[in-house]
């Protein structure tokens, strides 16, 4: 089984995912599972975050609650698959990748609401690179479960991206050169050697010093 990922979220991203991290990942299935469900509970979080945070926000609100029920039933799907294959379930904490990116999120608003949600699209769009980088190597189950998650992963990437472009006071020039800038963080992490073993980590040292 192989699907092509969307060609907006191929444009989007500065590089694509290592052959590194997905021969690692085949390895760790378990790891993979387990951090791909603690993601997916972030993401309902992170989505119930700008509810609290930005109430006044109407579309906003209505957006992420939305938002934050799939990513919710994206986490029960993948709890589904621990239990199946006696995985148990436990909070990990964030990733260098997520750290790092939330890290570079300006301070004030609404500057800061642009950066979360620009962040946020690098995320969902990632998710979606990977899921279809994984697919044709994974077994048939999670190979039809990742690639049902591409549509959904699209959409939420498209999402992010319009309600940053609205939140945007300073033009389209500065609103571009500000992704850009988010981009270079986040390829950069895709792309740099990583101590940890992630759904979102960069390549596996393992790969670096074999």
């Amino acid at each position: 089984m192989a699907v092509d990922t969307p060609a907006p979220i191929r444009e989007f991203l500065r590089t694509q995912t290592p052959v590194a991290w997905i021969d690692e990942a085949c390895r760790r299935l378990p790891e993979l599972l387990h951090d791909h469900a603690n993601c997916e509970l972030k993401a309902a979080s992170t989505a119930l975050g700008f509810i609290y945070r930005y109430p006044e926000k109407a579309e906003l609100a209505h957006r992420m609650s939305r938002l934050a029920r799939e990513e919710l039933r994206h986490f029960e799907q993948v709890r589904k698959i621990l239990a199946k294959r006696d995985i148990p379930f436990e909070h990990i904490s964030a990733s260098r990748y997520a750290g790092a990116l939330r890290a570079a999120v300006r301070e004030k608003d609404p500057d800061r609401l642009v950066d979360m949600l620009i962040v946020g699209a690098l995320i969902e769009a990632r998710s979606c690179e990977r899921f279809a980088a994984l697919v044709p190597h994974l077994p048939d189950d999670l190979a039809t479960f990742y690639g049902g998650l591409l549509a959904s992963e699209a959409r939420h990437f498209e999402h992010y991206l319009e309600f940053a472009r609205e939140a945007s006071d300073d033009g389209d020039e500065a609103f571009a050169a500000r992704v850009d800038e988010l981009k270079a963080i986040e390829a950069e992490l895709i792309a740099s050697p990583d101590a940890q073993f992630r759904f979102h980590s960069g390549v596996p040292q393992s790969a670096q010093s074999a």
